[in-house]
């Protein structure tokens, strides 16, 4: 999942634009996007406005999956989701079918990552103690405090730029069920503070027991996460390991091919990678699924090489 399209599947179904004219037609079958178009936000629309027109349909109350896009001028940081975490949070007793929420669905057209504000998402997780998906994009203002639900299975953090307290909060959570966890990690220059230290209750295999999915993605200098994640306890553990949208280099590269844990995963991820073809294809010859695809080429500029992950800004 990158930002340069809206989604068009959350959840494993397929996402509608909410449309008040229109109704919720297929409460079940389809995962709902609420979203302000700049024109409409110009005429006074607003997203909590758009929520009550939705909430206002009976449907509202079978409806599974819902997608948050844009909101007035989304695109402005100060204008945080706030007001959008509040009044989901109100309107908990009305969607009592929910168990998916992204919030965030914003495309870079609409709004760089780093421009997106972000809010205190925690009484979400109080408010839907069913919810079993939650991705959000943005760290910006972002504020995840430490959880206890018992039935959420995916959680998703885009950034580009994670700042440690965001992780401390994930990791202090008790989160028994959590099978798919997704963490862009990004770069300094967008604010990122986490170490490969920070992760080492993950590494080595100490939080969310039924963990299947590590997702450290979107990660500058994510060669040295390769390089202590290929011998980690936590790959006798998990199925997928996805270290995409990086900057992985040979190095990183090396580390995965000659790990005694890495050939014993379902898959490997680092889609969008610098690795040379020749170690490329060793990792497609570790006998797992690999995506290797989209091998990026390095940006020289007088004597310097520089190697940009997917999304920063």
């Amino acid at each position: 999942m990158t930002i340069g399209e809206h989604v068009e599947t959350f959840e494993g179904l397929p996402v509608h634009d909410f449309d008040p004219d229109e109704g919720i037609n297929d409460p079940e079958g389809m995962a709902y996007r609420l979203s302000v178009e700049y024109d409409a936000a110009e005429q006074g629309a607003t997203m909590t406005g758009t929520l009550a027109a939705f909430l206002e349909d009976p449907a509202a109350a079978r409806v599974e999956a819902m997608v948050i896009g844009p909101w007035e001028e989304v695109y402005d940081s100060s204008n945080s989701s706030a007001p959008i975490v509040e009044a989901l949070v109100a309107s908990a007793e009305t969607l009592v079918a929910l168990r998916a929420i992204f919030l965030g669905d914003i495309t870079y057209e609409e709004s760089e990552m780093s421009w997106i504000g972000q809010s205190d998402v925690t009484p979400l997780f109080d408010a839907y103690p069913r919810l079993e998906s939650f991705r959000v994009r943005g760290g910006t203002g972002l504020v995840i405090g430490s959880l206890k639900h018992v039935n959420l299975r995916s959680l998703a953090v885009e950034t580009g730029g994670l700042d440690a307290s965001i992780l401390r909060g994930i990791l202090s959570s008790d989160l028994p069920r959590l099978e798919h966890l997704e963490l862009w990690l990004g770069t300094e220059e967008y604010g990122r503070t986490v170490t490969v230290e920070d992760l080492g209750p993950i590494l080595r295999g100490e939080v969310f027991p039924a963990l299947r999915y590590l997702g450290l993605r979107n990660c500058q200098n994510v060669d040295e996460i390769a390089v202590s994640v290929a011998e980690a306890p936590i790959l006798d553990r998990i199925k997928v390991l996805d270290l995409s949208l990086g900057d992985l280099t040979d190095a990183g590269a090396k580390a995965l091919i000659e790990s005694s844990k890495v050939a014993r995963l379902g898959k490997l991820d680092i889609h969008h990678h610098f690795a040379s073809p020749e170690l490329t294809q060793k990792l497609e010859a570790l006998g797992i699924a690999v995506d290797a695809s989209e091998r990026q080429e390095p940006h020289r500029y007088k004597d310097e090489e520089y190697r940009f992950i997917s999304v920063s800004e």
